[in-house]
This record gives C-alpha cells, sequence and structure tokens, in this order.
C-alpha cells in the first residue's frame, strides 16, 4: 500500500454478486431514516449497475463513492457506473454533507461550530 493512500472507513454497501446490504455498527448512531435511505440508495444503484457499490469516510471525512467489478463481469458497465456515481452524488449531496458533518463531529469530535463554519 502506497504510504500517501489515504485509508477509509467504509460506511455501507451492497454487492450485487451476493445480493447483500452491509451497515458498518461504528456508525448506529446515524439516525434511522437515514440509515434506511443509505440501504435504498446502495441496493438500487446495484440494481441498476451490478458489481459492488460503497459509500466511505476518508480521514477528513470526505464522503467517497466507489463502485467496482468482478474482473470477469462481461454485464458491468465502467462508464455507466461513473456516470451513475456522478447523479448520485449530485441528487444526494445534501445526505453526503449531512453525513461528513456527522463523521467530523461525533468520530474526529471537532468542534461543531468550526465544522458547520468551514462546511
Amino acid at each position: 500500500m502506497d504510504m500517501s493512500e489515504e485509508k477509509k472507513i467504509v460506511l455501507c454497501g451492497a454487492n450485487a454478486y451476493e445480493m447483500k446490504y452491509y451497515f458498518n455498527e461504528q456508525f448506529d448512531g446515524i439516525p434511522e431514516s437515514v440509515k434506511n435511505e443509505l440501504h435504498i440508495l446502495c441496493v438500487l444503484f446495484t440494481e441498476e449497475v451490478g458489481g459492488v457499490f460503497t459509500i466511505a469516510f476518508e480521514e477528513d471525512g470526505s464522503v467517497v463513492l466507489e463502485t467496482n467489478a468482478d474482473d470477469d463481469d462481461i454485464y458491468y458497465d465502467e462508464v455507466s457506473s461513473g456516470l451513475m456515481v456522478a447523479e448520485v452524488r449530485r441528487r444526494r449531496q445534501e445526505l453526503f454533507e449531512s453525513l461528513q458533518l456527522y463523521y467530523r463531529v461525533f468520530v474526529l469530535k471537532e468542534d461543531i461550530g468550526e465544522a458547520l463554519q468551514e462546511g
């Protein structure tokens, strides 16, 4: 692993191959309505595009959306999945900003006033 590569903590994800959804219990304090929204978002993404879709936090609290597929998956379209990620990010921008604030305040223990001013 490259030392400049940041460590990410997966919040949630869905896997089209195993037909499974994962939510990291470390973030159990997130409101139930947001957890449900994330669940639906991840599952619908993999239903549409296939492969594996994850939502993770970078070390600074930034939210990152990632998608990938098995090498032998002939149905997975990398271009379409990239476009879908951009669309999800655009449509759910407020959700991802809220998740970033949650991470910065509850995980990184930043002052909420400072976090709100920067965000």
